[in-house]
């Protein structure tokens, strides 16, 4: 009978619990803690096992109950990936290859509001933090897009944050790539014509030092928006918009091929025959 060896208790054969991914790679999810001398063994053999098998990228999800496994993967080779508030991912590439591991996520995504009512009147805020805070520079209210949220989703959502505006997303008008901003990370900001739906002001105060609605070439005077080119296109393509009809991008439902769940399509149906666009998609 073969001659086991024995470690705390645990086999140093005995091998980490794996699922496969997509493109030849083992993912490992830790649920509870685990001693890091144990680990260590586990993860030696599963290695070995793994290079074996011929699997490339190997993933660890590390809860964050398991940091203290962190040293310890880090010290077989793994690298840190990404991070979120409850769990570590660490990545490990097997094979003497160019290494294929996708990089994290590359961007972030941003929305600048444009909310013009039937005065030809903007919706503005001063900003009570960041770069702008005391400036006295009025602008369209501006956020981030949270996880799981879509373009026109968080564009109403910041307006009514900001403002307690109620909108009706229209069109995304244009968007902007910008590169090494936040954590050295791109930038995606798009430009969204909204409706307003109501009108009563009420103003975010943790954000949002005022908030107002501004005749659209008051906001057009600002030096501020005459120096900064971004400022000045939203001036342009808010008034253009209003009165020769420019044509932006708006969200179709559809579903993917990878994914059974609904998405959404920005695009222009300008010129696009509605049955034959709802075949395509």
């Amino acid at each position: 009978m073969e001659k086991l060896m024995f470690q705390n208790g645990v086999k140093k054969d005995q091998l980490l619990s794996a699922v496969n991914d997509d493109h030849g790679g083992v993912i490992v999810e830790f649920k509870e803690p685990m001693d890091p001398i144990v680990f260590q063994n586990m993860l030696k053999a599963s290695l070995s096992k793994w290079r074996l098998q011929g699997k490339k990228g190997v993933w660890i999800k590390l809860p964050i109950e398991c940091v203290n496994l962190v040293e310890t993967a880090v010290e077989e080779g793994f690298w840190y990936h990404h991070a979120e508030p409850h769990y570590l991912m660490l990545v490990y590439w097997i094979p003497k290859t160019e290494n294929t591991i996708p990089a994290n996520a590359s961007h972030r995504v941003g929305i600048g509001a444009i909310v013009l009512n039937d005065k030809r009147e903007l919706l503005v805020v001063q900003e009570n933090c960041g770069r702008l805070k005391g400036t006295a520079v009025w602008k369209i209210p501006t956020g981030v897009v949270e996880e799981g949220e879509d373009i026109f989703e968080g564009a109403i959502r910041e307006v009514k944050e900001e403002t307690g505006i109620d909108t009706e997303f229209l069109e995304v008008l244009a968007f902007r790539q910008t590169h090494k901003a936040l954590f050295e990370k791109s930038d995606l900001f798009f430009i969204c014509m909204m409706r307003p739906l109501s009108f009563d002001i009420q103003k975010q105060d943790l954000e949002i030092e005022a908030a107002q609605w501004m005749p659209i070439e008051e906001y057009e005077a600002q030096p501020f928006v005459q120096k900064h080119v971004l400022f000045k296109y939203i001036v342009d393509l808010c008034l253009t918009k209003a009165e020769r009809g420019y044509p932006g991008f708006t969200p179709v439902p559809i579903t993917s091929f990878f994914d059974a769940g609904a998405s959404f399509l920005y695009l222009n149906n300008d010129g696009l025959n509605d049955e034959n666009s709802a075949a395509h998609l």
